[in-house]
C-alpha cells in the first residue's frame, strides 16, 4: 500500500474555490481501481491549510491516478490558488495491513 499526505496552503480568498475543486477530485479519486482512501482535511486553526490523505494499493494505482482527467483538471485549476508550493510526504503502512480494514 502507498500512503501519501499532501500538504496544501491556499490563498485565503481562494479557500472555497479550492474546496469546490478538491471535492470534485475526491469524487473521482474514490472511484478509481486501486484507491483505498482519499480523505480531504482542513486544518482547524488555519482554514487555508489542507491535508489530503491518499492511500493506493500500488505504485501503478498511484501512477494511474495522476493520469486521470479529474486529477489533471484539479492540478491545473488549483495551481493559481496556492499560497505556497504543495508537497507530499510518503508513509509506510504499519497497520492495518488487511485491505478489508481500509
Amino acid at each position: 500500500m502507498i500512503v501519501t499526505c499532501v500538504h496544501v496552503k491556499v490563498q485565503p480568498e481562494k479557500i472555497q474555490e479550492f474546496i469546490d475543486a478538491i471535492t470534485e477530485n475526491h469524487r473521482g479519486s474514490v472511484e478509481e481501481p486501486g484507491n483505498l482512501r482519499f480523505d480531504v482535511l482542513q486544518q482547524a486553526d488555519d482554514p487555508a491549510r489542507f491535508m489530503i490523505y491518499e492511500a493506493y494499493e500500488s505504485e501503478e494505482a498511484v501512477r494511474l491516478h495522476k493520469e486521470t482527467a479529474h486529477y489533471l483538471k484539479w492540478r491545473d485549476i488549483v495551481q493559481g490558488y496556492m499560497a505556497e508550493d504543495r508537497f507530499g510526504v510518503r508513509y509506510n503502512v504499519i497497520q492495518p495491513l488487511d485491505r478489508s480494514k481500509w
